[in-house]
C-alpha cells in the first residue's frame, strides 16, 4: 500500500458539493450519516492505519518501558514499591481514558468543521499528545508523572476516538473486517515500535522525545492526503447538556447485543492487560533475565510478528464467510491457553512460546472483534461516541489491572496465580460471545 491519494477522494464516498439536506430528508449516499457502500481504496486504509500506529506508540513507549523505568527511580522517596506506584501511576492514566474516549467521540459526532467530523480531532489529539509526552519526559517525581500520564491519556484518546469512528464512517460492513485487521497490525507495530523507541533511544528523556516525534509525523498522511466526510448543520440535533449525557447510557437491556459484545471485550482485554502490566518486573524479579529491557523488547517482538501472522488474514477470512463469532471464541481460548503457559512454564522458553501463541490469538480477535463491535452499533449519528463507550472496554482493564495484579503478586501467590487468574478472565471473556445474538 502507499500514501497517495486514494481513488475514491472524489467519488461519490465523498462529501456531495449539493446544498445540504433538510432537517427532515433521509441523509444522501456519501453523506456523513449514510451508511458506506463504496469500498475504501489501499492508500486510504494505510494512512489511517499509520495515524492508528502512531497513537499507540505514544502509548506503548511509555507504558513498556518508560513509566517502569520512572516508577523505579521515584519510588524510593514515595514509601511505596516500585509495583504500587506504577499501579497508581497507569490508573490515574487509565481512569482518564474512561472519560476522553467516548466524550471525545461524542464531540467529534457533533463537529461540522469544513475538514469534517474527526479530522480535527485527530490533529489536535495528536498535536497535545506530543506536548504531554515532552510534559512526562521532564517529570522530576512521581506527582508531575501522573498528571503527565493522564494528559497523554486524554490528549491521545481524542485522536484515537476519530480514528476509530473514521473506519463505519467510511468502510461497508464486508470490509471491515479486513480493515480491523490492518488496524491491528498497526497497532501491533505501534507497540513494538514504541517499545523500540523507548528502548533504543538511550534514556527516559529521549525515549519520551522520540514517541512524541513520531506521533505527530505519524498522523499527517492520513490528515494532509484524505478528505474526512463533513457533517451539514441540518444534521446535527439541537444542543442539549441533558441530553448529551444521557447519550453516554447504553441499555444493554435496550441493546443486548452491544452489551454482551462489550462485556467480551473488557474481560479479554482484561486478561491481557494483567499480562502485560508486570512483565518487565516478571523477567526480572521471577525469570531473573539479564536484560530484562531487551526481554521485553524481545517477546514483544515474538507476539508481534505472530499477531501480524494472523490479524489481517483473520480479518478478511472473517468478511468472506460472513461470520464473527466463531473467530472471536477461538481466538479467545488460545489467548487463555497462552496466558496459562506463563503460569505453568515460568522459564525464558516458556515466556517466548506463551507470547508466540498469544499473539496469533490477538491478532485474530483484534481484527474480527472490530468489525463485530462497529456491526452492533446502534445508530449512525453516534458511530464516535458509541464506539467510545465500547472503547471503555479497552481502557477499564488499565484500571481494574493493577488493582487486581498488585496484590495477587505481593500477597496472595505471586505471578503463577496471577497469570491462572489472567487465563481464567480471557476464557470467560471467549465463552460470553454466544450471548450475540444479532451478529452470526
Amino acid at each position: 500500500m502507499t500514501f497517495a491519494r486514494d481513488p475514491d477522494a472524489h467519488d461519490p464516498s465523498s462529501p456531495p458539493a449539493s446544498a445540504p439536506p433538510g432537517p427532515a430528508s433521509a441523509p444522501a449516499p456519501g453523506s456523513a450519516l449514510a451508511e458506506p457502500t463504496a469500498r475504501v481504496g489501499g492508500g486510504w486504509i494505510a494512512a489511517l492505519s499509520l495515524a492508528n500506529g502512531a497513537i499507540w506508540v505514544g502509548w506503548y513507549g511509555p507504558l513498556q518501558i518508560l513509566l517502569a523505568s520512572q516508577a523505579e527511580d521515584f519510588a524510593p522517596g514515595t514509601g511505596m514499591s516500585k509495583e504500587t506506584l506504577l499501579a497508581w501511576v497507569t490508573g490515574v492514566g487509565a481512569a482518564v481514558s474512561l472519560l476522553a474516549n467516548p466524550f471525545f467521540g461524542a464531540l467529534s459526532d457533533r463537529t461540522t468543521a469544513r475538514s469534517g467530523r474527526r479530522t480535527p480531532w485527530i490533529v489536535a489529539g495528536a498535536a497535545g499528545g506530543a506536548l504531554a509526552l515532552l510534559l512526562l519526559a521532564g517529570a522530576g517525581g512521581p506527582v508531575l508523572m501522573a498528571v503527565g500520564w493522564g494528559l497523554v491519556q486524554l490528549t491521545l484518546n481524542a485522536a484515537f476516538a476519530a480514528v476509530t469512528a473514521a473506519v463505519p464512517d467510511r468502510v461497508p460492513r464486508l470490509q471491515r473486517g479486513a480493515v480491523g485487521g490492518w488496524l491491528g497490525a498497526a497497532q501491533l507495530l505501534g507497540v513494538v515500535g514504541g517499545t523500540g523507541l523507548a528502548t533504543a533511544a538511550g534514556g527516559i528523556t529521549a525515549g519520551y522525545t522520540a514517541c512524541a516525534v513520531f506521533v505527530v509525523l505519524g498522523v499527517l498522511p492520513y490528515v494532509l492526503r484524505h478528505r474526512d466526510l463533513r457533517l451539514e448543520r441540518a444534521h446535527r440535533p439541537p444542543w442539549s447538556w441533558r441530553a448529551f449525557a444521557r447519550g453516554f447510557w447504553l441499555s444493554p437491556r435496550r441493546f443486548p447485543d452491544l452489551g454482551w459484545a462489550w462485556l467480551t471485550r473488557f474481560l479479554i482485554n482484561l486478561s491481557n492487560a494483567l499480562v502485560l502490566l508486570y512483565l518487565l518486573y516478571y523477567l526480572r524479579d521471577r525469570l531473573h533475565h539479564d536484560d530484562p529491557e531487551t526481554g521485553v523488547l524481545i517477546l514483544t517482538a515474538v507476539n508481534g510478528a505472530t499477531l501480524l501472522a494472523t490479524v489481517v488474514v483473520g480479518g478478511v477470512w472473517s468478511d468472506r464467510v460472513g461470520r464473527r463469532k466463531p473467530f472471536v471464541i477461538g481466538a479467545g481460548v488460545l489467548m487463555a491457553t497462552a496466558t496459562a503457559l506463563l503460569s505453568g512454564w515460568q522459564t525464558w522458553p516458556g515466556a517466548i512460546v506463551a507470547a508466540a501463541v498469544l499473539g496469533i490469538g490477538f491478532g485474530v480477535f483484534t481484527s474480527v472483534d472490530f468489525a463485530l463491535m462497529t456491526d452492533v452499533l446502534p445508530t449512525a449519528l453516534d458511530r464516535g461516541k458509541d464506539l467510545g463507550m465500547i472503547n471503555i472496554a479497552n481502557a477499564l482493564p488499565q484500571v481494574a489491572a493493577p488493582a487486581l495484579a498488585a496484590p495477587i503478586v505481593t500477597h496472595l501467590g505471586g505471578y503463577r496465580v496471577l497469570y491462572l487468574v489472567a487465563a481464567g478472565i480471557g476464557l470467560a471473556g471467549a465463552v460470553l460471545v454466544v450471548r450475540i445474538r444479532g451478529v452470526r
